[in-house]
């Protein structure tokens, strides 16, 4: 296999591990986004006066609902935000990844070899 081929194979299959890793970034954060929904319901449910606790590390921090209930809000309207920039992301690499496919299937149909190399200029013309 000449090296021309065997090196867009390695950033196809670059790409490949990168979709991976925001498919897998994607599905982790939706599930801690609805979580966070889930949670969020069932405080709502909770009487304004009653005591409710936020979890901070090992122990529980005695709270207000409105703070908790603005806090689990915040976090997520921050999933969705990320959850949108990781499914942008997800599509531009699909998009990449057929793109290289579609290079490497049209190399290797043609048999044709890369395009030469750039001519390296001296780095010091006067010599």
């Amino acid at each position: 296999m000449p090296p021309w081929l065997q090196e867009q194979i390695m950033k196809l299959q670059q790409s490949q591990q990168n979709l991976q890793s925001i498919v897998t970034q994607r599905q982790h954060l939706e599930m801690e986004k609805a979580e966070t929904e889930k949670a969020l319901e069932e405080l709502r449910k909770v009487a304004d006066d009653d005591s409710v606790f936020k979890q901070a590390g090992t122990i529980l921090i005695k709270s207000n609902k409105k703070t908790l209930v603005d806090e689990l809000e915040e976090k997520v309207e921050l999933a969705k935000t990320r959850s949108t920039v990781l499914e942008k992301q997800e599509t531009r690499v699909k998009e990449s990844l057929k793109e290289q496919e579609a290079k490497i299937t049209e190399m290797m149909k043609s048999g044709a070899t890369p395009p030469p190399p750039a001519t390296k200029t001296p780095d010091n013309p006067r010599k």
